[in-house]
């Protein structure tokens, strides 16, 4: 008898309906399936369903002509807020910003400006977006909910860059960001660490794993402890989403005059 070689079939991915809720995090596919961290397929993006997704450590992520793709990937990426990598040159650019009467960080001021520049900023190695329309009116009826925000980055009265990300409580799950000028993302992303580190939240989740993230102190930690830092944070009372200079202190501490 001839021993016919067997090959291993993916697990089925859920087709979930509008109504249907999310399966369990632990039953994405894992390291040898086709999409390592795909949970399932189909559903809604109302406010409900982002919130629901967000806070079992879910997030939608698909192309255009795709039907709504969920991910739960393990390991996740993750920013420790104590371990954000301040370069010689950004503590440089953001010492000349701070001191500078014309830059500013706004946040939640123009949120569909900032999602919309992310959506359509060209980016290195990709064809297109994953932030396709429905992206935007999802996220932006989430933001008018008050779950997701913007930090962004002004000079002279103009928005030059910034991000947005998803927040529950002292969870924090950073989305996209956007540059019209050199370092204008990363000043964004300075001021959201600042922010937290003030508000005593200890990580931002990046969701996947980039050299760009790696350089400034983002690292990889299995899902499971992932879920059990989601499940903790979301559970404490929102900050308040507004940003004051003084947060710079955060990163850029006042030298004490020695006596």
């Amino acid at each position: 008898m001839v021993s016919l070689p067997t090959t291993t079939m993916p697990p089925q991915l859920p087709w979930l309906e509008p109504e249907d809720p999310l399966p369990s995090p632990t039953t994405a596919w894992g390291p040898s399936d086709p999409a390592p961290g795909l949970l399932a397929a189909g559903g809604a993006l109302d406010a409900s369903h982002l919130c629901a997704a967000y806070g079992q450590g879910t997030f939608p992520w698909y192309g255009p002509g795709q039907p709504i793709l969920w991910w739960a990937p393990d390991p996740r990426m993750v920013l420790p807020i104590s371990q954000f990598r301040l370069h010689r040159s950004l503590r440089k650019t953001l010492q000349a910003f701070h001191s500078n009467a014309h830059c500013e960080i706004r946040v939640d001021h123009a949120f569909r400006a900032v999602i919309t520049a992310c959506a359509t900023k060209e980016r290195d190695g990709q064809a297109g977006t994953w932030i396709v329309p429905e992206m935007v009116e999802a996220y932006t009826r989430l933001h008018e909910a008050g779950y997701a925000h913007s930090v962004e980055t002004w000079v002279h009265g103009e928005l030059v860059g910034g991000l947005y990300c998803v927040a529950l409580g002292h969870a924090v799950f950073g989305e996209s960001m956007f540059a019209h000028t050199t370092d204008a993302s990363k000043i964004a992303l300075a001021a959201l660490v600042a922010l937290c580190s003030h508000h005593g939240i200890r990580l931002i989740d990046c969701q996947q794993n980039t050299r760009h993230l790696a350089s400034l102190g983002a690292r990889e930690i299995p899902r499971a402890e992932f879920l059990v830092h989601v499940e903790k944070a979301r559970s404490q009372p929102p900050i308040p989403w507004v940003f004051d200079p003084v947060y710079w202190d955060e990163l850029l501490p006042t030298k004490t005059p020695k006596a």
